[in-house]
């Protein structure tokens, strides 16, 4: 395997995990209002992903970076094209990281609702906007012979996109719900257990949706198993937290987002970037790659530290692993978001 497809599939198992663990707390952002019937809930909810929200980001970061060194021609048509939709979603993450910081500095109704209301659209947005962004790159978007994009925001507002970008609101909801019922007790874990199948069937039509029309469109003969997979993973964790079954369903949402992510990525390779203008203005895994030396560099760094990152936040994780309860602090105390 050359190193360009090294990176590739890299590449992809980072925006993998970065939708499986961001999603959740994507997924329970957008929830705060819906499931949080007084403050002492939504302290709850947000206690749940306080110790773990800014190191789920750290993925988006280290796809970034990766995209940047690995294949700066991609990089560079990607961020100039959809600059304006990547600035809503930073915008959207900064003062989402702001609101868990300063919702709990000052103890009155409003103050606490203002930071709620930013939550929800920091949470929102890029649940929305990212599943855009990833319907055009797999659909493809106008670039022209020097693989600049040439069309505008607009262009990324397209029938398919949308539909990738409500597939990806609905699924990062559901698997919030799924993981608030497995970290709570008591009346937040009811109330998410039972949102959990609606927010599963909407996931489940929207999803069914947007994966066919990947896969007739611009699927591979292979790209039908993740597909498969995907739609049985959403089935299966629904049917597991109407029983009850918080670890299942939660497990079933994370192999369902990996699948769905192994779709599209599968769908896309060899190209990184089809362009709609004319196919061999596309970018492609060869064409928009680094040299054979700096593959070679990164692909060492990343052997070396990979492994010591994903011990970290396993380690994270099993230290958090208890469900949270009504906190017994006073109001006032700062949370642990």
């Amino acid at each position: 395997m050359a190193l360009t497809d090294v990176w590739f599939l890299l590449i992809a198992v980072l925006w993998t995990g970065y939708f499986v663990l961001e999603g959740f707390d994507f997924g329970v952002g957008m929830l705060l209002p819906v499931l949080g019937r007084t403050n002492t809930d939504r302290r709850v909810m947000i206690n749940t992903i306080g110790p773990v929200w800014d190191g789920n980001e750290v993925w988006l970061i280290t796809a970034g970076g990766a995209t940047f060194a690995a294949f700066p021609v991609w990089y560079a048509t990607l961020f100039s094209g959809f600059y304006i939709a990547l600035l809503l979603i930073l915008a959207a993450l900064i003062v989402r990281g702001v609101a868990f910081e300063f919702r709990g500095k000052v103890d009155t109704d409003r103050w606490r609702r203002g930071w709620d209301i930013v939550i929800v659209i920091g949470s929102a947005l890029p649940s929305l906007l990212w599943g855009v962004a990833f319907g055009n790159i797999v659909g493809g978007v106008p670039i022209n012979a020097q693989h600049q994009y040439t069309g505008n925001f607009l262009t990324l507002l397209n029938p398919y996109a949308i539909l990738g970008g409500l597939t990806t609101l609905a699924v990062f909801a559901l698997h919030g719900a799924v993981f608030l019922a497995l970290k709570t007790d008591g009346a937040v874990r009811e109330r998410a257990r039972r949102l959990s199948f609606s927010l599963g069937a909407v996931a489940i039509v929207l999803g069914a949706a947007f994966l066919v029309w990947t896969q007739l469109a611009h699927g591979k003969g292979w790209t039908w198993a993740p597909l498969a997979v995907a739609a049985a993973g959403l089935v299966a964790g629904v049917a597991a937290s109407v029983r009850g079954r918080e670890g299942w369903s939660f497990l079933f949402t994370a192999v369902a987002i990996v699948a769905f992510t192994a779709t599209l990525f599968g769908s896309l390779y060899p190209d990184v970037m089809p362009s709609t203008t004319d196919p061999a203005y596309g970018l492609t895994t060869t064409n928009a790659s680094s040299g054979p030396y700096t593959l070679t560099v990164m692909t060492w760094i990343a052997a070396v530290f990979t492994p010591i990152v994903l011990a970290y936040q396993a380690w994270t994780y099993w230290v958090f692993r208890r469900r949270v309860s009504a906190p017994a602090r006073p109001p006032t105390e700062k949370l642990s978001a």
